[in-house]
């Protein structure tokens, strides 16, 4: 069974400012509560074909996963699949302009889990749903308290 889970926020700061951080993958540690590091494979900045080790917790374990950006468009979009790890993974951002210089971001995850995670699918989604909601409110207690 596939895990999809999609959350958004809006952001009191202009979409260039919310894009440059979150595009920054070693900021990740910062807001994703579950990431414990993240180093580069590959000589940042952040382009298609990049690749950064990630080390997280999730349900109580310890992950650690190479993403590589599949797609990137500043400002607009970033796509980054698992090229190996123990959870097959897509995260997916996308920022998007609202009303009065505010952002819409929005986090994508899908994913195929196997062997056992398979099973406990629908737990890992709605996990990662709640998750993600604390991770997004953290980015926007971060970001707005920049100036920018």
């Amino acid at each position: 069974m596939a895990v999809g889970v999609t959350t958004e926020i809006v952001i009191d700061r202009p979409s260039a400012q919310v894009a440059a951080y979150t595009a920054d993958p070693t900021h990740a540690p910062e807001w994703y509560a579950n990431i414990e590091s993240v180093s580069w494979r590959s000589p940042p900045p952040e382009q298609i074909g990049s690749r950064m080790d990630f080390v997280a917790r999730f349900l109580g374990r310890r992950l650690a996963y190479t993403y590589r950006i599949v797609d990137l468009l500043p400002g607009q979009r970033l796509v980054m699949r698992t090229a190996q790890g123990p959870f097959p993974m897509e995260t997916t951002y996308t920022w998007k302009p609202v009303d009065g210089g505010r952002t819409r971001m929005t986090l994508r995850n899908r994913g195929e889990p196997a062997g056992f995670g398979k099973v406990a699918a629908p737990v890992m989604a709605a996990a990662m749903r709640r998750a993600n909601q604390k991770d997004l409110a953290a980015l926007k207690r971060i970001v707005e308290a920049e100036r920018g």
